[in-house]
């Protein structure tokens, strides 16, 4: 079954409740522009013959980032492919299943978890983080205002969007297509609040996630970048067109956890490319 439960999100952080971040909608092929991104594969296959179930980040050749709520009560391992179209039989990579233990499923807070491979992964250039309090400091310069963001992820699609022969599946009140595709799209900034980056979809040229791009990245910039500045985690409304809640990186909220597996940037070398 695919994991896409209902979270809510603390009222003193959002006013309302949210549903998990699963599909890149209104977006694109991505094609090998974001290698490092990758889909978390089941065991057996959905009842739509898909296999993705979330998405996450190569962030280092041994470490793999994405949601907790993605995770099984107790789940001790996982499997990820990095192929842009996932099937059958395309190399898979095994590892740990570690989410981070403030986690709850009550809440929002704390949604972050990695896998560890015991072999690095080859050949594909891990994402780059962002230094403490990054997004604050773009903010407080007014630079954030005017920036676009990248989504990539494996979740559904639109009907209209189906491709490699996906079929319809019902649920959250429309049918959605699962392709175990990795797809992009461009969304803009909306607001900006102590653990969370909000995205909207602004024009009609936006896009966003949902079910099934959960836990995958944010990156900061145009369809070139690989800035990963927040994971996806929920988004405003079932039809997958409203506000998406981001998990910043940035803050020590999320440092705490992730530094301890990779090594985390304390200052930017060069300001931010918000092209």
């Amino acid at each position: 079954m695919r994991y896409v439960p209902f979270v809510l999100v603390f009222a003193a952080t959002i006013a309302y409740s949210a549903t998990p971040a699963a599909a890149i909608t209104n977006g694109s092929d991505d094609g090998d522009a974001h290698p490092e991104v990758g889909a978390l594969v089941a065991e057996k296959p959905h009842s739509d013959g898909t296999w993705a179930y979330c998405t996450g980040t190569l962030v280092s050749p041994t470490v793999f980032l994405t949601a907790a709520h993605c995770g099984e009560r107790n789940q001790k391992t996982a499997q990820v492919s990095f192929s842009h179209h996932y099937t059958r039989g395309d190399q898979l990579y095994a590892g740990r299943y570690i989410p981070d233990p403030r986690f709850s499923t009550d809440s929002d807070l704390h949604d972050m978890a990695v896998v560890v491979f015991d072999k690095p992964v080859t050949g594909i250039r891990p994402a780059q983080l962002p230094e403490a309090g990054m997004l604050d400091r773009l903010k407080a310069d007014g630079k954030l205002k005017s920036a676009h963001f990248t989504p990539v992820g494996y979740g559904a699609l639109s009907p209209a969007k189906g491709e490699h022969g996906s079929q319809a599946k019902e649920g959250h009140g429309e049918q959605w297509h699962y392709t175990d595709t990795r797809r992009q799209a461009s969304i803009s900034f909306e607001n900006l609040s102590g653990k969370w980056l909000d995205l909207s979809l602004a024009s009609n040229e936006d896009g966003s996630t949902c079910f099934g791009d959960s836990g995958g990245p944010n990156f900061l910039g145009g369809p070139d970048s690989h800035l990963l500045v927040a994971t996806s985690i929920s988004g405003a409304d079932d039809a997958c067109k409203g506000t998406n809640y981001d998990y910043r990186l940035d803050k020590p909220s999320a440092r705490q956890f992730l530094g301890k597996y990779v090594a985390l940037p304390e200052a930017a070398d060069s300001p931010a490319d918000l092209r």
